[in-house]
């Protein structure tokens, strides 16, 4: 099968901060069309700093970013929901639009399907504190989802949240992919989830980060949750588990 074709890639990027600390050195690192990549590695080894160098959110100190074509609409999802509390559903998640100069009423059906994409069709009158802590997630991912990404970069979204509904946002997540066939670079210390949502996994080396080596996780779609209880899961954790202890210790 023909590869998609290449739409960002970092050569030999270098990223160090004011206070000398390397995070990155010499990553190599290309993202295709319509992948869903997952970065893994230990704490501490710039997997966020990638992601947020990509955004545009931090300068590469050496090296570069190329994109095919102009950087992509991207959208970009932290670990924590960062909603403002004082502001409904509705205008958390039509903040961006807002900034853009569109006016409310132009935002409104996009508003409206984003939180229907999500599963929080009828919760634009709440406030966040009213919601779960999914539930925040769910606000947060369609913050980022109204703007129409062509790129969804997530920064550990789920680490905070119980399994059951880790779980449940995991197969949400893959069903809107599925569909949307946005790119999607998602940060994560869980072997157990990349294996899940990915497509090809990038393991990191311990600070300064590099990458170690990639695994292609070869599931036919759709995934659904008796993957997680296949013989085929529990292998390809297995490899994927042995290749983060590698990349640990070298």
């Amino acid at each position: 099968m023909q590869e998609a074709p290449a739409l960002v890639a970092l050569r030999s990027v270098d990223k160090v901060y004011s206070n000398g600390v390397m995070a990155v050195k010499g990553l190599d690192l290309t993202i295709r069309e319509g992948e869903f990549v997952s970065l893994l590695g230990p704490s501490g080894c710039g997997k966020s700093t990638v992601l947020r160098m990509i955004a545009g959110l931090g300068e590469v100190t050496r090296g570069r970013i190329e994109w095919a074509s102009n950087r992509h609409e991207i959208g970009f999802v932290f670990q924590d929901p960062t909603l403002m509390p004082w502001a409904s559903v509705f205008r958390n998640i039509y903040l961006p639009l807002r900034v853009r100069g569109v006016s409310r009423a132009e935002a409104a059906p996009r508003v409206e399907r984003a939180m229907e994409q999500v599963g929080l069709a009828g919760f634009g009158k709440a406030y966040p504190r009213e919601l779960s802590g999914g539930m925040r997630m769910r606000v947060s991912i369609a913050r980022a989802l109204v703007a129409e990404p062509r790129v969804l970069l997530m920064d550990e979204p789920f680490a905070a949240l119980d399994e059951i509904t880790r779980f449940r946002l995991n197969d949400d997540l893959l069903r809107l992919w599925a569909s949307q066939r946005w790119t999607v670079v998602f940060v994560t210390h869980s072997v157990f989830e990349s294996v899940y949502l990915s497509t090809r996994i990038v393991v990191m080396s311990a600070r300064p980060g590099r990458v170690s080596s990639e695994f292609e996780v070869r599931v036919p779609a759709p995934r659904d949750p008796s993957f997680r209880t296949s013989a085929s899961y529990a292998e390809q954790c297995r490899t994927v588990s042995a290749r983060l202890g590698e990349a640990m210790q070298a």
